[in-house]
């Protein structure tokens, strides 16, 4: 469901919506003309009319305030702004559970909006890279991190429409930061994570090799030239690549692999273990139109890994179950899908998937712990990375714009961009990158 929906949970962000930012942040008196056509707008749906009471209460009580009129003074008044943002920081502290003295919580706010503006970022410098002069946040509001200020922003009419729009996203964005920092905290996440590491190191991967310690290898791979998909893969060592003359279609992608011990050999496996930084935690709300921060950190274990082929896949679950075994616990595989196969199809369910998706993914339930794991061939990781419609570059730009979440956060009446002809732009850009 696109977070643009009229059911989006962030109504309060939708420049097509009853709260959209106007030209000006002063919307006339009570009776004004402007004033009464809003009203009537709202009532078209009952559901904004519950959403709107609930934002002006919580507005209200979060400034201390009993009326719209009473936010000139605010904005007027230092020290006015001084006290209501001490009494603010005490209220979100007791909200998000944060304990500590109160510079740790003013630290842990700054660290919400230090989020906020890396969920920016981290769209601006890839999926958006070529437009980042576009969607470059206002310096004031990039700079302010206290949240009575950012909300006085919203309605001072000194600042530009664009301004008092990023102040509410930041806004919006460091609750779902403080949300989803809750969670982890209440799921002991980090301390999960680290178990999870500690399992491999100590049971999965071969005692030979010293933690951290990997061997480099080359995938020399040729590609069709109608899809780009992996049709050859032969495995170099270092030495080997050095004498490989790419021709058109050729790639060479190393991998840094471990080894695990099966049936008295040592298997090669390349790993990439997922740690989601806070705002990809963000952003999944965002695609997901969820509040709930679980959706975003429950599924926080993962791992991806590579090898040569399904036989040694095979025997990497082999592997996996007799290690949780001798680590004391029974290990028992969820939501299995495998699509490595030629007649199996991917029916992803996430935006922007293709159904031309090979992989083996399932959940991992041991120690306490869910782990997700996807699993490729070094055939069906080259397509993960290159193949047309299947690279990981073209999902994550599918995703990010058909979900929703680009248009949100850079509505095209403030931003000034055509999100369907920069969605196609971005995709060709990749494929650009990839193929040459």
């Amino acid at each position: 469901m696109s977070v643009l929906s009229s059911s989006s949970i962030f109504t309060s962000l939708l420049q097509d919506g009853p709260f959209a930012v106007q030209k000006s942040a002063l919307n006339g008196s009570r009776f004004s003309a402007s004033t009464r056509q809003w009203v009537k707008n709202l009532r078209k749906d009952s559901n904004n009319i519950s959403k709107y009471r609930a934002l002006r209460s919580q507005l209200f009580e979060f400034l201390g305030i009993e009326s719209f009129s009473q936010i000139d003074q605010l904005i007027q008044s230092q020290e006015l702004k001084k006290q209501r943002a001490q009494r603010a920081f005490q209220l979100l502290s007791n909200m998000f559970g944060i304990d500590g003295t109160p510079k740790e919580i003013h630290d842990r706010v700054y660290e919400y909006a230090r989020t906020a503006d890396a969920v920016i970022h981290s769209l601006k410098d890839k999926i958006l890279s070529p437009y980042a002069s576009f969607i470059e946040t206002t310096n004031e509001i990039e700079m302010a991190n206290n949240p009575i200020e950012l909300m006085l922003i919203m309605f001072d009419d000194r600042y530009h429409k664009k301004a008092r729009f990023e102040a509410r996203r930041k806004i919006t964005l460091m609750s779902l930061a403080a949300s989803i920092d809750q969670r982890e905290r209440e799921t002991e996440i980090a301390t999960k994570f680290s178990n999870f590491l500690g399992f491999l190191n100590s049971y999965v991967w071969s005692p030979d090799l010293k933690i951290g310690e990997l061997d480099p290898v080359y995938l020399h791979s040729e590609h069709s030239s109608d899809d780009f998909r992996c049709t050859h893969v032969e495995v170099l060592n270092p030495k080997q690549a050095e004498l490989v003359a790419l021709n058109p279609g050729e790639k060479l992608t190393v991998l840094k692999r471990r080894r695990f011990g099966s049936s008295g050999r040592q298997v090669p496996i390349y790993v990439s273990i997922r740690k989601k930084p806070p705002e990809a935690k963000v952003l999944k709300l965002l695609r997901k139109n969820e509040k709930n921060p679980a959706v975003a950190v429950d599924d926080e274990l993962g791992l991806m890994a590579v090898l040569d082929n399904i036989g040694d896949i095979k025997l990497f679950q082999q592997h996996l179950t007799r290690s949780a075994a001798r680590a004391n616990s029974l290990m028992v595989l969820e939501d299995i899908s495998d699509t490595l196969i030629e007649s199996a199809i991917y029916r992803g369910h996430a935006v922007g998937s293709s159904s031309q998706t090979s992989m083996l993914k399932f959940f991992a339930r041991l120690g306490g712990m869910r782990v997700e794991f996807i699993i490729h061939t070094n055939q069906t990781w080259l397509n993960y990375m290159y193949q047309q419609d299947v690279s990981h570059n073209e999902y994550e730009v599918k995703r990010i714009f058909d979900s929703g979440v680009i248009e949100l956060l850079f509505p095209h009446d403030i931003f000034h961009l055509d999100h369907v002809k920069t969605r196609d732009e971005m995709i060709r850009f990749f494929r650009r990158q990839i193929e040459n």
